[in-house]
């Protein structure tokens, strides 16, 4: 157990594909469960900065790594459905593993994204509130024109050619520790350093036309202000769409793209624990 984990388990996918869990939780029965989905090119581990400061409070952690990650140096999936379709999977299994606690999502990046999609999905009341961090609703990075314009042709010709990006490794938290954990990782491939065609394809597609209209549950977002991967100003647009009631967004100006792993995360902690404390005392 590679990340501080207390154990690690797992559960059957699409077609049976086995998934690696990795949990984090307290030794007495846990207030809440917050089920986590990691952003694109990363693992289920990235989660134990925040899930350790959660154990702490009394709340259990569970991530699994998404298809396609956790497992060599170029992330590749068929279809971006899979992350839903699994992610629901694996809702029925934190319900199972936990019979009768309150279950939150939580989402960074990428993670976030699947977590909305996820939501929208969801009736009220089937989770007890979300819990996002830079939601990768509208790319930020650069993408060479030419690249824009083959993208389509080369999904069918050559599915899982590399997608020539710089790497943003570097501008992901200003905390070093954690920066050279993620240099770590990706030299020892359990975190991507590149990903397919198709998988940039069906990320694209995931984001068009996405729209928060008739999202039903509680929720709470941070974003980062000098974020280098999710345009932060579009999802305060497409954040506007929830109900008032409903939303909480804090911004965090200095912030890189993780806020979970960025430098003033303890303050951002204590503010998820407190809105997570409020929904239970709500129920």
């Amino acid at each position: 157990m590679q990340f501080s984990e207390d154990r690690i388990d797992s559960f059957a996918g699409r077609a049976g594909a086995m998934r690696t869990i990795h949990i984090w939780e307290p030794a007495q029965p846990p207030r809440a469960v917050l089920l986590a989905l990691h952003g694109g090119m990363a693992h289920a581990g990235d989660w134990v900065t925040a899930a350790l400061h959660w154990r702490a409070h009394g709340f259990a952690t569970a991530a699994y790594d998404l298809c396609g990650h956790g497992q060599g140096v170029r992330a590749d999936i068929p279809d971006f459905d899979i992350f839903l379709e699994e992610s629901a999977l694996f809702l029925d299994w934190v319900r199972s593993a936990w019979p009768g606690v309150p279950v939150f999502v939580a989402g960074h990046s990428m993670g976030g994204l699947i977590a909305t999609k996820l939501g929208l999905q969801l009736p009220p009341g089937a989770v007890t509130g979300f819990v996002l961090s830079s939601p990768y609703y509208v790319n930020a990075i650069r993408v060479a024109a030419p690249l824009r314009a083959a993208g389509a042709m080369l999904e069918r010709l050559a599915p899982t050619m590399k997608v020539p990006l710089a790497s943003l490794t570097d501008v992901l938290t200003h905390d070093a520790a954690i920066t050279a954990r993620h240099h770590r990782d990706e030299a020892s491939g359990v975190r991507a350093s590149e990903i397919s065609v198709r998988f940039g394809q069906a990320l694209q597609r995931a984001q068009r036309g996405l729209t928060l209209a008739g999202w039903a549950h509680p929720l709470y977002v941070v974003l980062a202000g000098d974020d280098r991967l999710a345009d932060t100003a579009a999802s305060q647009r497409l954040l506007g769409d929830v109900p008032a009631h409903l939303l909480t967004c804090r911004v965090e100006p200095a912030n890189y793209h993780e806020n979970f792993n960025e430098t003033n995360r303890n303050a951002i902690f204590t503010d998820i624990v407190a809105w997570l404390e409020a929904r239970l005392g709500s129920q």
